[in-house]
């Protein structure tokens, strides 16, 4: 009986001090706050490569229009 409440207590023992799951669970957290900073930096990025297209936009039609014209 001693021996399988040892082997018991090993047992359960092992299962508590296990930390595999916990490495999966930083690299998962690594991985959602990287995406979110890349999130808020594209949509900062987006309205500033909007805004230079739309200056190139109106100098090109400014260019144009007084060469044709």
């Amino acid at each position: 009986m001693r021996l399988v409440a040892g082997k018991l207590y090993f047992a359960l023992r092992n299962l508590i001090e296990r930390e595999e799951g916990q490495d999966l669970v930083e690299y998962a957290l690594i991985v959602a706050l990287i995406s979110l900073a890349a999130v808020a930096g594209m949509n900062s990025l987006a309205g500033d490569i909007n805004t230079a297209f739309t200056n190139v936009g109106a100098t090109l039609t400014t260019n144009i229009t007084t060469i044709l014209f």
